[in-house]
């Protein structure tokens, strides 16, 4: 049950009443739309059809919104329709509107708020892909939990997901860590290996590789060729570094359902051409490469500029600010190349929209993705691009020092192990993820309303603690289906409404995070459910009218009950989206 959804058809159905010989079209239609009013003084629904239709209709606003008033007004549950500002039409709701909502909350549980919006759209959402040269740091903790919350809110909202990882396991990097890794495999033999290198990996996290390595090949890597001992050691390493990365994001309850290699997008078998290869091959077949060269950009050189005639991909015509080099002067492909056969890879799998997580200094990537998707889909496709910016980590306010077991960064490991998953992972979207997040230790564990996670949860938590105390201390019924008995009328207290007017907003809630691609909306929206709820918790202390339990009138603390059902019920789907416990209660 969408409240919103039910009165932007009765909007709708009002205009085409007015307009019957099809003056407005579909288009417009589709642009009113009922929404809560910015003040909800104003009343419990606004819509906008009137400002909408009236240049359009070459009406006046405030007199096409009395005549949408007229008709609205009919309707059973529509106490009023008042026309507010320049034409904005405010309706004002019987309680029983609020009854049904209850009703469907209690009737659909944990279902409540579901969307058909994603009408079974294949979606992939491809979030963290960490180069695998260590562990997790808390850098990549915001990506994975952001990736992985707006793929359980497009899954509930109705969309057939795909979670990915991109395993950057080709390049230089990859021959680093692969070097790094024989250094500590030397090291296991009882080698003496001093300070680790410049520009080798000095975390401790390798000593593992090097020890299993000794194990299984004993010192019969050193006398190996070159070559073929550095693969055997980076597929190993890689393999173990992924182990590693996995059990890191487990820590977080994140887990991925495709791991794509990059190698594969280089790899020949059988004398096959690469997937690269056939990439090329067929944007050569389209058109949408040449043979040229580019002008030396401003600033800093990027590695892939060449003063030379190269391969490039036609990115201008599709929205970027230059055309990308795809194959060098030498023949040797740049990383580009690879992320378009990746694209390439991805569409022709089926997903017609790609999410891209990525971290704040990936900014320059945006529009050259975006012009991967025009070109490779014709504009079937989309590709929507999420940055994340920086955490920064404090303990009371003093910044935290680096860890000792990456050699150089805060690892993921650390701060979950520390303060535990739900904070972590609440806090992460507790702000909007193009906004820089201060994340201090002792705040996000202590036990006040100052905190976020404890104040949503304790809300869940205490709606519990009441369904128990009703059922064992005063011996009422609170199934589902006593509770759906209720009569939902009885809630004449202003805080009761304003709760069961917020639970009306969730579907529309999920439908709007789910389209924008901002599951933050689901924490701020719990996080004022919780609040409101706490609230007439205190109202009930000082009057005892007001009680969830009053055994004097079962018949409204039945109704109470349904409220507080409810209230827990929607707190533990939000929670479950963003990857949060819902306590039955707090120690």
């Amino acid at each position: 049950m969408n409240i919103f959804s039910e009165y932007a058809e009765h909007v709708r159905a009002a205009i085409q009443e007015l307009y019957p010989d099809g003056e407005v079209d579909a288009a417009l239609l589709a642009k009113c739309v009922v929404e809560p009013p910015r003040d909800s003084a104003h009343g419990d629904l606004a819509t906008n059809a009137a400002l909408v239709l009236a240049k359009p209709l070459k009406a006046n606003p405030r007199a096409l919104a009395e005549k949408l008033g007229a008709i609205l007004e009919r309707h059973d549950e529509v106490v009023s329709a008042e026309v507010a500002g320049p034409g904005f039409l405010n309706l004002r709701l019987t309680p029983g509107v609020w009854g049904r909502v209850l009703s469907a909350v209690v009737r659909q549980g944990a279902d409540y708020g579901r969307s058909t919006l994603g009408g079974s759209k294949k979606v992939n959402v491809e979030y963290v892909s960490a180069n695998p040269t260590g562990p997790m740091h808390v850098g990549h903790c915001r990506g994975a939990v952001v990736g992985d919350a707006l793929a359980s809110l497009l899954d509930f909202a109705g969309f057939d997901v795909a979670r990915e990882y991109y395993i950057n396991d080709a390049g230089a990097q990859v021959d680093v860590l692969a070097n790094s890794a024989l250094l500590r495999y030397r090291e296991a033999l009882g080698e003496d290996i001093g300070a680790i290198p410049e520009g080798l990996y000095p975390g401790d996290y390798l000593v593992p590789v090097g020890q299993a390595l000794a194990e299984e090949f004993g010192d019969s890597l050193l006398s190996m060729d070159e070559a073929e001992r550095l693969e055997l050691v980076k597929a190993r390493t890689i393999d173990a570094m992924m182990d590693l990365i996995r059990a890191d994001l487990a820590l977080l309850n994140v887990h991925h359902e495709v791991f794509f290699s990059e190698r594969t997008l280089h790899e020949r078998k059988d004398n096959q051409p690469s997937m690269i290869d056939a990439m090329l091959e067929e944007l050569r077949g389209r058109d949408l490469v040449y043979e040229g060269t580019l002008p030396p950009p401003k600033g800093q050189l990027p590695e892939d500029w060449e003063d030379r005639e190269q391969t490039l991909f036609r990115a201008m015509a599709y929205g970027d600010d230059i055309d990308r080099p795809l194959k060098k002067s030498d023949g040797s492909y740049t990383y580009f190349a690879a992320d378009v056969a990746y694209f390439l890879s991805k569409y022709q799998r089926g997903f017609k929209e790609m999410i891209f997580i990525l971290g704040a200094d990936h900014g320059g990537y945006v529009k050259r993705l975006e012009a991967v998707g025009r070109a490779i889909s014709g504009g079937e496709a989309s590709v929507v691009v999420r940055l994340c910016q920086l955490v920064k980590l404090f303990r009371d306010g003093e910044p935290v020092r680096m860890s000792k077991r990456s050699g150089d960064f805060i690892t993921l490991r650390d701060v979950v192990e520390e303060v535990g998953r739900d904070p972590v992972r609440f806090m992460m979207l507790f702000r909007k993820n193009d906004a820089p997040l201060d994340f201090d230790f002792k705040k996000v564990t202590e036990q006040s309303k100052d905190n976020p996670v404890f104040y949503v949860q304790y809300g869940h938590a205490r709606c519990r603690s009441v369904m128990r105390q009703a059922a064992e201390d005063a011996g009422l019924e609170t199934s589902e289906a006593a509770l759906a008995k209720a009569d939902f009328t009885l809630l004449a207290d202003e805080g009761e409404r304003d709760l069961a007017a917020r639970l009306a907003a969730w579907p529309r809630l999920v439908d709007s995070a789910a389209e924008a691609h901002e599951p933050h909306r689901v924490a701020f929206y719990l996080h004022e459910l919780a609040s409101a709820l706490h609230s007439q918790w205190n109202k009930g202390k000082d009057l005892p009218q007001l009680r969830f339990i009053n055994s004097e009138d079962r018949q409204t603390t039945l109704a109470r009950l349904g409220l507080v059902h409810s209230v827990s019920k929607v707190l533990a789907s939000g929670l479950a989206i963003l990857g949060v416990d819902a306590p039955e209660e707090m120690r």
